[in-house]
């Protein structure tokens, strides 16, 4: 089984448990998700952490200026971006800086590991604890 037919599938099974709360599965983990990626991001000037973008349905490729060396305005504007979400829009978090390849492949030593892909290792637990979330509110 593909890697994608297996994300696929054990998504689906996440958001059946899930029932009828599933939309907000879905925003509370793809901002768990989004958190993570600025939080793991390396800060020197605080501008690839300001330029975490939220896109429903294509990523969002803009660049943004402003330092953001807390993070928060990012995960603020993807929190935001999140709120005005549908169901069935493809949910994208990008970072398109220049240099955020070479971040993600160890050119910082705060990030040695990058950021994607360890937040990538974590989504089956972000996911698993929004929905218990769900289930039990």
């Amino acid at each position: 089984m593909s890697q994608n037919a297996k994300f696929r599938r054990d998504f689906a099974a996440l958001l059946a448990k899930a029932g009828d709360k599933a939309d907000t599965v879905v925003r509370s983990s793809a901002l768990a998700m989004g958190a993570s990626l600025v939080q793991k991001s390396p800060v020197d000037t605080g501008r690839f952490k300001g330029n975490w973008m939220y896109g429903a349905g294509v990523p969002n490729v803009r660049t943004d200026g402003a330092a953001d060396r807390s993070g928060g305005s990012s995960i603020t504007r993807i929190q935001t971006g999140l709120s005005a979400w549908k169901a069935g829009q493809t949910i994208y978090l990008a970072n398109s800086l220049p240099y955020a390849k070479r971040l993600e492949y160890g050119w910082s030593q705060q990030a040695p590991s990058g950021m994607v892909r360890l937040t990538v290792m974590e989504w089956r637990q972000k996911v698993a604890k929004a929905a218990e979330a769900v289930r039990n509110a």
